[in-house]
């Protein structure tokens, strides 16, 4: 036998042996492409995703809003409302806004599309007494929604409301009613200048109020808050803690941190920081630390992927 034939003789042996050892990636190589279906389920668009208390800062602002957030398992999304002729467009400011980009477009018919997915209606959900929110591994934990009134609040609430119809129809929206407080998948909070006396006077209430974390002891604003009014409470970084992440936080600036999450976490609401330094990095992430072991629940952020992996 030639040396050729000797090396072809080996060769093919050794890709029988291959071919007849079984291995669990060859398994699911084979199931993979003859078994499709069974890989298949309906509340699979967030698969393996680990849901995390982030919140997505001007989400409008990534490539793809809302999606990209969910991709990272962020809880908690923003957008900056503008009303104009009757219609409700998304952007930071004017220059930022086109036809296209609206509050429905944006995230009220993507959110209707993926909760119409992930809640299907069939034998085994007939009994279902609450719907799924959009994360596959963690149901029954809500969407947080911030709308960011950027026009006249007073004006612009009835739209808001209005815009939420579909949502509210197929009972996706958190709601307040008859002194019940039920968790749907979708939790809406207004802030910017969305109107505090309106927003109190809904009955049955789905759009909250992002309460003002500094002030939830003060009887001068004469309200009293709760998570049937705001189960969120929000307040400039700079303002309440004013640390830059360089050097070592004072005393004064924790206390400031934990005082502020205490009263909000007294109340049942939780706590965030908004406008918290971005640069540099290693301060970001020292001022994240921070607001965490302060017991801060939500990291606000730009970084989603940063974020995601902190």
């Amino acid at each position: 036998m030639s040396v050729c034939s000797t090396i072809l003789a080996m060769v093919v042996f050794a890709l029988t042996l291959v071919a007849a050892k079984a291995t669990i990636g060859a398994d699911i190589l084979f199931v993979e492409r003859t078994e499709a279906r069974l890989l298949e389920y309906p509340t699979q668009i967030t698969q393996n995703i680990m849901p995390k208390m982030i919140h997505s800062h001007n989400d409008y602002w990534r490539d793809v809003p809302l999606l990209t957030a969910l991709s990272y398992g962020v809880a908690s999304v923003e957008a900056d409302v503008s009303l104009y002729n009757g219609t409700l467009y998304i952007g930071h400011e004017n220059a930022a806004l086109t036809s296209d980009r609206t509050l429905d477009s944006l995230y009220i018919q993507p959110l209707l599309k993926i909760l119409t997915e992930v809640n299907p209606q069939n034998a085994f959900t007939v009994n279902s007494t609450s719907p799924n929110g959009v994360f596959d591994t963690a149901s029954g934990l809500p969407l947080q929604l911030l709308i960011d009134v950027k026009t006249d609040g007073v004006e612009a609430l009835p739209f808001i409301l209005k815009a939420f119809q579909p949502l509210r129809e197929a009972g996706y929206l958190t709601t307040y009613a008859n002194g019940t407080l039920i968790t749907s998948a979708i939790t809406v909070v207004g802030t910017g200048n969305s109107p505090l006396e309106q927003v109190k006077a809904l009955s049955p209430r789905d759009y909250f109020f992002d309460a003002p974390l500094t002030q939830l002891t003060d009887p001068s604003l004469n309200t009293t808050w709760d998570p049937s009014l705001s189960p969120l409470a929000s307040t400039d970084y700079g303002t309440a803690v004013g640390w830059n992440g360089i050097g070592t936080i004072s005393d004064e600036q924790k206390a400031n941190i934990t005082k502020f999450v205490g009263d909000a976490h007294a109340l049942g609401i939780t706590a965030r920081f908004w406008d918290t330094p971005a640069w540099p990095i290693y301060a970001r992430e020292n001022i994240w630390k921070a607001l965490l072991e302060g017991g801060a629940d939500w990291l606000n952020a730009d970084d989603l992927a940063a974020a995601s992996s902190f």
